[in-house]
């Protein structure tokens, strides 16, 4: 059986706490269970204080048998960060860019840019699948996207790893396969009905919304966006066509991270549960501490709460 962990952003504290809890217990190094396997839902790195020790956790967990990963949209960032551009000397496939780089600056300083550690860190990365299927259950970042998936198979070799090849096209936004990839490890977006916008938390419009795809039926946009709470009054209430979300099939559950959620852990609904609580979050006086969440999975086909276990920031 599994226990699916949620992003970890650098906070190894909370996953050696989390490990503990779940009955992990760690061996010349490497945490283990003598019966259960963990499956890391990506977002590894990227803003907290021990960056290097969460990879170092993950990957001998992944190389030891322990544990299976998918890749998160940071993991894809940090390898895009640090592979040069074949088509533009001196250029990266994620141009460094101040922006860019103040989001990825507290790894690259706590990893040493370029130095031999960085350049195993982005090796491990290059070799995690995109999303894992097995006969219980489904895995990715943000998003099951059959459509998306089909359109990268071209990109992918047989274990749904993202080719070597194949990373130039996959970073260019006119590329066939770039929106599909955006898809899966940030989630699906919609464009809005003709005539609307938002400003984005950076003041800057936008035509296209990401949405709460797991929902399933009698929505409008706005039931749907997830934008800043300031510009949702702006989202019409118009209702979303039924040929625009995909919907799941619900064959079987789905556990997936990425979207920050807050409050107390429970699935989304019966057959998808997010196991992102914000651990990379700042805790604010009066709020609920962010948590760093599983889920054990017992071969169930319903997902409960009850198997959503957690701990909380140890930061005050």
């Amino acid at each position: 059986m599994y226990d699916l962990i949620g992003d970890i952003h650098g906070h190894a504290d909370a996953l050696e706490h989390l490990l503990k809890t779940l009955d992990y217990r760690c061996q010349e190094g490497v945490w283990s269970h003598p019966e259960r396997q963990v499956i890391f839902l990506g977002d590894f790195v990227d803003r907290g204080p021990r960056q290097v020790d969460t990879v170092c956790i993950a990957r001998k967990m992944v190389e030891a048998g322990s544990a299976l990963a998918v890749m998160g949209n940071h993991e894809f960032n940090a390898v895009a960060w640090a592979t040069p551009d074949p088509d533009q000397p001196g250029e990266h496939l994620r141009a460094h860019t101040q922006k860019n780089r103040d989001q990825h600056q507290a790894y690259l300083k706590q990893v040493g840019e370029g130095s031999a550690l960085h350049q195993e860190h982005i090796a491990w990365f290059r070799q995690l699948p995109l999303f894992l299927e097995f006969d219980g259950f489904r895995v990715v970042h943000a998003c099951w996207h059959p459509a998306s998936m089909a359109a990268l198979q071209p990109y992918l070799d047989d274990q749904n790893c993202i080719l070597a090849s194949a990373w130039p096209a996959l970073t260019r936004s006119q590329g066939a396969g770039f929106e599909a990839l955006e898809t899966l490890l940030k989630g699906l977006e919609i464009a809005l009905p003709a005539g609307y916008d938002f400003l984005d938390k950076d003041g800057h419009p936008r035509q296209r919304i990401r949405t709460r795809w797991w929902e399933m039926e009698g929505l409008t946009y706005r039931d749907l966006a997830m934008v800043p709470a300031e510009a949702i009054e702006t989202i019409p209430h118009t209702p979303i066509p039924d040929d625009v979300l995909p919907g799941y099939d619900s064959d079987k559950p789905l556990f997936v991270g990425h979207y920050w959620l807050t409050g107390t852990p429970a699935p989304l609904n019966q057959q998808i549960a997010c196991l992102d609580y914000s651990i990379a979050a700042e805790r604010l006086s009066g709020h609920e501490a962010p948590k760093l969440c599983a889920y054990r999975w017992q071969g169930e086909t319903v997902l409960t709460s009850e198997h959503m276990v957690w701990v909380d920031a140890p930061f005050a």
